[in-house]
């Protein structure tokens, strides 16, 4: 890590913690109601609309400090992992493994062959051919259906 990297960061974590602080610190908008009555503590430390403004500019710089550190840290690292390899992208520490052969599946004989050998004794046999001695069969005739008439037979009554 860099010295600009690490400072960015520190410089980022600060600013992240400040912005938290100072967003807890201010008071919501239904706070000024209660204090327009008299039963807030609006005039405390920094007057009576001080402390609203004091503490929205702070915070926008804090955010503002931020964003510039996100913005600083983003570029530092980018341009670090350029600088070793341009075409390595997301997978910059992947290294591809040196054997990219497939896996044997267990029990399978270990060959030059990623496909396993059948086993010997479970071959199915060939259908066996009719003998032309043995006299076949005759074949059934097709039936045929009868077709309907074209009219129709009038109902009984």
């Amino acid at each position: 890590m860099s010295l600009i990297q690490s400072i960015l960061m520190v410089v980022q974590v600060l600013s992240a913690l400040a912005i938290i602080v100072l967003v807890l610190l201010q008071q919501g908008k239904g706070a000024d109601m209660g204090s327009a009555f008299g039963s807030g503590s609006a005039g405390s430390l920094f007057g009576a609309s001080g402390a609203a403004n004091f503490l929205s500019r702070t915070t926008k710089w804090a955010a503002v400090v931020f964003f510039a550190t996100t913005a600083g840290l983003a570029y530092v690292t980018h341009k670090g992992v350029a600088t070793v390899n341009p075409d390595a992208g997301v997978m910059q520490g992947y290294q591809a493994p040196a054997d990219r052969s497939v896996p044997q599946v267990p029990g399978a004989p270990a060959t030059g062959s990623s496909v396993p050998a059948a086993p010997a004794g479970n071959t199915p046999a060939a259908p066996a051919k009719p003998d032309a001695s043995v006299p076949q069969a005759p074949a059934a005739p097709a039936t045929s259906t009868p077709a309907a008439p074209a009219t129709a037979p009038a109902p009984a009554k």
